[in-house]
Formats: C-alpha cells, sequence, structure tokens
C-alpha cells in the first residue's frame, strides 16, 4: 500500500468483520454459536479459539443467543457488544456494505463551520525535527514564527495550505451529503452543531445518556 494512501474499502469491512466475529457479536448465517471466555482476551469462533490469559480465571459462557439476522450475518443484540467505529464508513457505498455486516443504531453528525475549521488547520505551525505543533489562534509561539525550545524555524506543511483544505472540505461535503441521507431514511442520524470540542461534547454526552443509559 503507498504511503499515505486511503485504505481499500474491502480491507476495512474485514478488519471490522474479524474484529466483531472474534468478539462473539457477529457470526455467518447458521454457523456455530460463539462462545466467549470470562477473564480472557478472545472467543470461541467458527475460526477456532483464540486467547490471551489474564487472569487464573477461566470460565466459559454463552453470549445470549438472542441473534438477529442482517443479510449474510447474525448478530446479538447483548449490551456488552457495543462499538463505536470513527470516520467509517465515509460515502453512501461504504455504508451500503457495512449494512450487510450490521446495521447502526446511532450516526452522529458533528458539524463545526468551514470557516472554523480553515482558521485552525490553516494557522498550524510545526517544529518539524521535534514534532511540537503551534497554532496562531490558540497556542501560538512565543516568538512569531519560532520554536520556544529550539528557536529554530517552524513550518506549514503542504497539505496543511488554505488551498488544499477548500478542496478537500468541498470534496467531504459531496460524499457525506449521500451518506447523511442514507442513515436519515433510516431514521438513526443525530446532528450537534458547535465551534468546538467544549460546546461539541457536553450535548454529545446529555445525548448519549438519553439513548443508552441504564433506566
Amino acid at each position: 500500500m503507498k504511503k499515505g494512501a486511503m485504505v481499500p474499502d474491502s480491507m476495512i469491512l474485514r478488519l471490522i468483520r474479524n474484529s466483531l466475529t472474534n468478539r462473539g457479536w457477529l457470526m455467518e448465517r447458521g454457523g456455530m454459536r460463539p462462545m466467549t471466555l470470562n477473564s480472557v482476551v478472545g472467543s470461541y469462533t467458527t475460526s477456532g479459539l483464540q486467547e490471551e490469559m489474564i487472569g487464573e480465571e477461566h470460565i466459559m459462557k454463552n453470549i445470549p443467543r438472542e441473534y438477529q439476522s442482517e443479510g449474510e450475518y447474525e448478530f446479538t443484540e447483548h449490551p456488552d457488544a457495543s462499538f463505536i467505529l470513527d470516520g467509517f464508513p465515509r460515502n453512501e457505498h461504504q455504508a451500503e456494505q457495512l449494512d450487510e455486516l450490521v446495521p447502526m443504531n446511532w450516526v452522529v453528525n458533528m458539524k463545526t463551520p468551514s470557516d472554523i475549521i480553515m482558521d485552525r488547520i490553516c494557522n498550524r505551525w510545526i517544529h518539524m525535527p521535534s514534532g511540537r505543533t503551534y497554532n496562531t489562534t490558540f497556542n501560538a509561539p512565543r516568538q512569531a514564527g519560532k520554536d520556544d525550545v529550539t528557536g529554530e524555524a517552524l513550518t506549514q506543511r503542504d497539505d496543511d495550505k488554505p488551498e488544499v483544505w477548500q478542496a478537500r472540505l468541498k470534496q467531504f461535503e459531496e460524499a457525506s451529503l449521500p451518506l447523511l441521507e442514507h442513515y436519515d431514511k433510516l431514521g438513526v442520524l443525530w446532528t450537534v452543531n458547535g465551534n468546538s470540542s467544549d460546546e461539541i461534547s457536553p450535548k454529545l454526552f446529555e445525548e448519549f445518556e438519553k439513548r443508552f443509559a441504564a433506566v
């Protein structure tokens, strides 16, 4: 795989499928009912036992068998079978492929104005030898254009330049609109607006509690 290239859809979906299968949360339709091991990282699946002992206790237990069907796979709705996908799917086609594995029960769309995003990214400067990062809007160096520790010159990465990010944001918006419409039709889309994580996080946590916290 070329450096900087996007990971192919097939590889991402395979990693997701394997991870869910190894945990006993997903299996091929008609396959062996998975077993999990208490105090063991791993699971019994159709591919065999994968485990790494954590402690001396080694107790086997069945995941409840309330399995639902989705395409060629069956999945459990047990509360322990919870996961988050960050940044995937990126477009409608990927979402449709993911639907064939397991349906999503909540999709969060975090919206920040483009000018805020551009301001943060395009004002980012880096001391390349150390990786120290500055931002002229909220974390400026003590001396403009100089690293606080060494006094050496700061540089801006090519992919942080305004023209690069304007093109990226346009491409993202074009790809994400059909994706959002896909999940909106399924009734699982929730949108939160904010200019920073300080604004978005409390709204996100509050909504999460409403939906999933035990009563």
